[in-house]
């Protein structure tokens, strides 16, 4: 039997978090042994060499579905299938990159043509950008779509979609902070010791029908004191989950991509009264340590499978 390596060790030597080999283990990419008198992940040689695979192809840019493409027919032409509509991607974001520098460019002669003065307010400058969209508006390309709408339609196409998950959460107990001071709830949650295990301890979501976010803490089946807090049946169910860092306008850029996604598919739709007998909300998770410059939060959006899909 070839040598066993801890998680630990694998992530130093490949300077890869152990979050990300659990991801990697979680999506059917590696596999990790476990021995009786050691709780924790340990590699052989074949999940190490496995492991490198998916760090040189995840240098190329290739999607963990499309690695994950590559381990299941195991052949040349599954590899040259992938890089070559990399290859495709690549050539049409260059594409959209030149055309993006000549609407740019355009935009740049447009503004130097404003009469601006070295001591403007900068507060002006929006007033300046509507003169200015007013003029791109005016030249209209051969297509007859003026430049800043095609502005709009080139940056759409290069944001990058978010890595999606979709996990299935279980059933299981937890404690809501209601409409109370969230603050002392986290102070209590924080003090509770509980078993630690791969499902989140904590998620955040907002009450809809009660107008006001709550905080959810997971807790054990027998546990009866739980400081006042109501105690409900979380339901669980399947959810699209992306990470996005834990700032406003990063989070509902995230968010509305993963609506996108979920739109988009052919298998999956967005949870909703209709659809979904459970009582489910989006709901976020702050995944970074305490003292992180800009933590990241996994974004949860509840779905449902499509009734006409097996």
């Amino acid at each position: 039997m070839s040598e066993l390596i801890k998680i630990s060790e694998v992530a130093l030597k490949y300077d890869i978090s152990t979050r990300a080999l659990r991801y990697y283990e979680d999506a059917g990419l590696i596999k990790s042994i476990r021995t009786e008198d050691y709780a924790y992940r340990l590699f052989d040689d074949k999940a190490i060499k496995r492991i490198e695979q998916i760090l040189v192809l995840r240098k190329l840019n290739i999607a963990i579905k499309d690695i994950k493409k590559i381990f299941l027919c195991n052949s040349l032409e599954a590899l040259l299938e992938v890089l070559s509509n990399k290859v495709n991607e690549i050539d049409d974001e260059v594409t959209l990159l030149h055309e993006l520098k000549e609407i740019v460019a355009t935009f740049i002669k447009q503004l130097e043509k404003c009469d601006f003065k070295e001591d403007m307010d900068l507060n002006l400058l929006y007033e300046r950008a509507n003169v200015i969209e007013e003029r791109l508006n005016e030249s209209k390309e051969a297509s007859g779509d003026s430049s800043m709408e095609r502005l709009l339609e080139v940056a759409e196409k290069l944001e990058k979609m978010p890595d999606i998950r979709i996990i299935l959460l279980p059933k299981v107990k937890m404690a809501r902070s209601g409409n109370t001071d969230l603050g002392e709830f986290d102070k209590w949650w924080s003090s509770v010791v509980v078993e630690q295990s791969l499902f989140p301890r904590d998620f955040m979501w907002y009450n809809s029908k009660l107008n006001y976010f709550e905080w959810l803490f997971t807790i054990p089946e027998n546990m009866t004191d739980t400081n006042g807090y109501e105690v409900f049946d979380f339901p669980g169910g399947l959810y699209a989950v992306a990470t996005a860092y834990d700032e406003g306008e990063e989070i509902s850029r995230i968010n509305g991509l993963i609506h996108k996604w979920i739109d988009e598919s052919e298998e999956f739709e967005v949870s909703n009264n209709e659809n979904d007998t459970d009582e489910r909300y989006d709901m976020g998770h702050i995944v970074s340590p305490m003292g992180v410059y800009r933590s990241q939060m996994d974004l949860f959006i509840p779905i449902v499978k499509k009734v006409n899909v097996k």
